[in-house]
């Protein structure tokens, strides 16, 4: 094995030049060039070696002569100078004429632990989740997480084109945020103390402070156990809340236009990312509202499909998703007017019928990836909902004082961004759709 080889940018004859990225090198043609990356393939037709170079931005071919590969190994870390030539039978109709090889990073493996360079992945999951870093490598797999950054990028460029903040808010906490027992307790300074679920007080908090208009792009924490295709003990959470609304129905309208920003964004920017999954988006989606008896009534007269009391399960997201298919064209459904009893206790009333809710999940092909809804904004009628619920006001103080001092009608919803991600991409798992999984049998790498 060859020791670490001296990297050459420093050299005389290449002094000032700097490193391009794969995806740039369109605008560099019969111009000399710098790359950085990643051996992803060597082919030796004994007169001349091919190279394949992978850095994040995408893969080039080489063209070498036999005595510049010298112990050069797949997932060697290289650079490499050359000049960027158009060739009709390469890959992207370009490829680089290398004048040097410098190994900059050593592979000491003995065997690569699944292919990377083959165009199918065979790898069983649990194996790529074990060697993650490693699977990354795979451009179909670092695809994935090019495009979730840019659902995240959009859901932020969405938001502060309306007006709202960025916040940031405390993962440790004191008390349950909606009162539920799935909580990962923390040994606080010898203080029980909680992992967050959800940023809901303090989002609802920040609303009253003055702030009005607010999102959250942070991890929260379910210690739910469930150890399924579609679960998460930790997970990212897309938070929205705003004050002085009319109803939930804005808020339907509100993330039915981000949905609407984010299509026609990816389409836009990743487009090689689509491509590989062979996903077309479309440029505008309408989302059907049905209220949850009516889903209830749908699945029971049309699949013969009973529904638990207040909700419906996993089968049932399929099947109204499919309905919803077939007659609006739509892969997206809101449900609305979940009852009381299925509801946090800070979830507002609804106006004609009590034991209903202003609130609504979002159906994304088969799958709920959004709980939202209008907030009770008046203090005595929230503590008493508190109460109703069997649990302390003394508990809450911290969220309750805002409530004392005017705050206003308000709502707001939340978005998992893995499981938007599988969707977008039909995934399998939502696995795949998480950079460093945390479920139940999961603590490494």
């Amino acid at each position: 094995m060859a020791q670490l080889k001296r990297a050459f940018t420093n050299d005389k004859e290449n002094e000032g030049l700097k490193r391009v990225f794969i995806n740039e090198l369109k605008d560099y043609t019969n111009q000399k060039v710098l790359l950085r990356g990643w051996v992803h393939k060597i082919t030796d037709l004994s007169h001349v070696v091919f190279i394949r170079l992978r850095d994040k931005s995408g893969i080039i071919q080489l063209v070498c002569e036999k005595n510049q590969i010298k112990d050069l190994r797949l997932e060697n870390a290289i650079e490499v100078i050359g000049t960027v030539c158009t060739n009709e039978k390469a890959p992207g109709k370009i490829e680089i004429q290398v004048k040097k090889i410098e190994i900059v990073g050593n592979a000491y493996y003995d065997k690569l632990p699944f292919e990377i360079n083959s165009l199918k992945n065979k790898a069983a999951l649990e194996t790529q989740l074990d060697h993650r870093t490693i699977s990354l490598r795979r451009p179909e797999i670092r695809a994935i997480f090019k495009v979730q950054n840019e659902i995240e990028s959009a859901f932020r460029n969405y938001l502060k084109e309306r007006n709202f903040e960025q916040i940031h808010t405390a993962k440790i906490i004191d008390s349950s945020t909606e009162g539920g027992s799935e909580m990962f307790t923390v040994n606080y300074f010898d203080r029980r103390s909680f992992l967050a679920q959800s940023p809901q007080f303090y989002k609802q908090m920040m609303v009253g402070a003055g702030l009005e208009r607010v999102f959250e792009i942070g991890h929260a924490y379910r210690a739910e156990l469930h150890n399924t295709w579609r679960h998460l003990n930790e997970y990212v959470s897309l938070d929205v809340e705003v004050g002085f609304i009319k109803d939930e129905f804005e808020l339907m309208d509100l993330e039915e236009g981000f949905i609407n920003y984010l299509f026609n964004h990816l389409n836009k920017v990743c487009k090689k990312e689509l491509e590989m999954y062979k996903i077309d988006l479309p440029n505008e989606v309408f989302i059907p509202r049905i209220t949850l008896e009516e889903a209830h009534d749908i699945l029971l007269y049309k699949y013969n499909k009973k529904s638990p009391i207040g909700n419906i399960d996993s089968e049932g997201e399929v099947l109204i998703s499919k309905y919803v298919k077939e007659k609006y064209n739509c892969d997206f459904v809101f449900l609305t007017k979940y009852p009381v009893s299925k509801r946090p206790m800070y979830t507002m009333p609804d106006d004609k019928n009590k034991d209903l809710t202003k609130s609504f999940d979002l159906i994304y092909d088969g799958l709920e990836i959004t709980t939202g809804g209008q907030r009770i904004n008046d203090y005595q009628m929230l503590k008493d909902n508190i109460i109703k619920f069997g649990l302390n006001p003394d508990d809450f103080d911290f969220y309750l004082e805002t409530f004392k001092y005017g705050m206003p009608p308000h709502g707001g919803f939340a978005i998992g961004l893995e499981r938007l991600t599988m969707k977008i991409l039909k995934l399998t798992n939502i696995r795949e759709a998480t950079l460093i999984p945390r479920d139940m049998k999961r603590l490494t790498p």
